[in-house]
């Protein structure tokens, strides 16, 4: 391979593996993108326009369907385009913008589930207290700091990106910038770098899941002590749908991330990454109307006005 020192854009082999047959994966993608993006969008405008979900934890949910759509948006379209292209490629400067926003989104992500399962532990184990220690300031002082720490964070992260050698060609095994591919391309010691994404992945991943985890076995100690089956239920119902979007989240990204840069199967990791980008975005939705009665309430009120003012005109 020549070696390109910085190479003017990248080839992104995507899913060639199966030759011809991966057109056929376009359409199921293209509506599994459509619905994650619908399903996003409609718990957001619910968030927004609905005064009874004006609460921390739908202020919560909806940054994290907003997260959920930012993510899909900075990948699925380019992988959906490159179904169609002969040559799948993407400008240096393309991939290293799509490396900073989906690492800083997601790992946003993390920190917003980490404020959620905060959120359900002020709640459950002390409700009295509620009000005072879940104050609209609070929410937006937590949500801040979601936001901007990754974004700094990834600041020298891309800026380590920039500046390496890639002397082993310019082709990424993957549909997207991902941070294994680019490093393996990498004829420089990277080794520093590899070691600065273990310290974010504890910093953003590791650390949210320990908070996760610590607040949920407050949770089920607080609940487990409740005297009557209806009200440990109902505390539990609560939290359902956070535990499914955790599960499901840092099961993924811990099996892809956080180990050393360069020890992945880049194969395998391309799949698990899809679960991440397009299928978690697409249950978030699911997960928060089919298991939560207030927003189903809420859907079916709407469906019913619409269906009087049809019924008006």
């Amino acid at each position: 391979m020549a070696n390109l020192s910085q190479p003017s854009e990248f080839i992104l082999l995507g899913f060639s593996v199966f030759g011809e047959l991966q057109m056929a994966l376009y359409g199921p993608f293209l509506v599994l993108y459509l619905l994650a993006f619908t399903g996003n969008i409609i718990i957001i405008a619910m968030v927004f326009a609905s005064a009874q979900l004006h609460t921390p934890m739908y202020f919560f949910l909806g940054n994290f369907a907003l997260l959920e759509t930012l993510v899909t948006m900075t990948v699925v379209p380019k992988m959906l385009s490159d179904f169609h292209a002969s040559t799948k490629t993407i400008s240096f400067t393309g991939c290293m913008v799509q490396f900073y926003f989906y690492f800083s989104f997601g790992s946003t992500t993390f920190l917003i589930l980490a404020d959620m399962a905060l959120d359900r532990f002020i709640a459950i184990c002390h409700p009295l207290r509620y009000g005072s220690l879940m104050s609209s300031v609070v929410c937006i002082s937590l949500t801040g700091a979601a936001w901007a720490a990754p974004f700094l964070a990834m600041v020298p992260t891309v800026i380590s990106r920039v500046q390496l050698s890639y002397c082993h060609g310019n082709i990424i095994n993957h549909f997207f910038c991902d941070n294994a591919p680019l490093l393996q391309l990498a004829c420089s010691n990277t080794s520093p770098l590899e070691f600065w994404d273990f310290m974010m992945a504890l910093a953003f991943v590791l650390s949210s899941f320990l908070i996760t985890l610590v607040s949920y076995g407050y949770i089920i100690t607080t609940v487990l002590h409740i005297p009557t089956a209806s009200g440990r239920q109902k505390a539990f119902s609560t939290c359902g749908s956070h535990l499914t979007l955790v599960f499901i989240g840092y099961s993924s990204t811990i099996f892809v991330y956080v180990q050393p840069g360069k020890a992945h199967s880049v194969e395998l990791n391309k799949f698990v990454v899809l679960i991440t980008s397009i299928l978690t975005p697409v249950l978030n939705p699911f997960i928060f109307t089919l298991r939560n009665e207030t927003v189903k309430t809420i859907i079916r009120g709407q469906v019913q006005r619409l269906k009087d003012l049809k019924n008006s005109a």
